[in-house]
């Protein structure tokens, strides 16, 4: 009878609620990794991340909780994306240099 209320129950059933709470977990793991980097810049990255991110020793421990509560596919998206955003800056910022601005 137990196994057959199981079956008959609602498998398909989604908790927005649940998915909530998980998604805000992971970007708040998120931000508080990718705030570790931007104040500890100055520091010579020894750690390596998902798609080829470097960090410093200090961020280890915040990237274990973003690597926790996020997919691993969330993970390598957001660090390419931060890649991508900081490359882009330092190109920008290279051409404002050579112009004299």
């Amino acid at each position: 009878m137990a196994l057959e209320s199981y079956v008959t129950g609602k498998r398909d059933e989604v908790h927005t609620d649940v998915l909530l709470q998980a998604r805000q977990a992971c970007y708040k793991a998120r931000d508080a990794f990718y705030s570790c980097l931007e104040n500890h810049s100055d520091k010579k990255p020894t750690e390596i991340g998902a798609v080829g991110l470097l960090y410093p020793t200090e961020c280890k421990r915040s990237r274990e909780e973003y690597v926790k509560n996020c997919r691993v596919s969330w993970v390598k998206h957001f660090d390419r994306q931060y890649c991508k955003t900081k490359r882009t800056q330092r190109l920008l910022d290279d051409k404002e240099t050579r112009r004299g601005v």
